[in-house]
């Protein structure tokens, strides 16, 4: 009797896994969307205590709160800078510590962040209209606290 209700229990639990099949529209979404981060490790650019090469060495996160977005970028020697992500157009604010970060539009898809020493080539959405307003590639935009 106990194999009876067993087989019964698995053949619903069969039949409820078929009726739940996921939307192939959604797996498409999320498969495009994995391949898409899949070369995206994390890694930028970046010359630390003002060495002069860059290397590919720092490593981004994202944090989102109330308060809006912070990227943090981790230096290979354990130290790290926080930014606050603006929405004006301005790209990126040292969020905390004294230096203030000076933002350039270096080349299409690409801003170069310093704050004191250190220097970060990040990827960027420039708006056509950024190349022609005071602060862009020419004279660096400042920001900061």
């Amino acid at each position: 009797m106990s194999t009876r209700i067993s087989s019964i229990v698995a053949s619903t639990l069969l039949l409820t896994a078929c009726e739940n099949r996921p939307d192939n529209a959604v797996l498409a979404e999320a498969e495009e969307r994995a391949a898409a981060h899949a070369g995206d490790d994390g890694k930028i650019e970046c010359a630390i205590n003002g060495a002069s090469t860059f290397s590919r060495d720092c490593y981004t996160e994202r944090l989102s709160g109330e308060g809006g977005a912070t990227m943090i970028i981790r230096h290979p020697d354990g130290g790290f800078r926080r930014f606050n992500i603006l929405t004006d157009g301005h790209g990126l604010e040292a969020a905390d510590g004294f230096d203030k970060a000076s933002v350039a539009i270096v080349e299409d898809g690409k801003i170069l962040v310093t704050v004191g020493p250190d220097q970060y080539l990040l990827p960027a959405q420039i708006k056509s209209s950024a190349a022609t307003e005071p602060g862009t590639s020419k004279d660096p935009a400042q920001a900061g606290n």
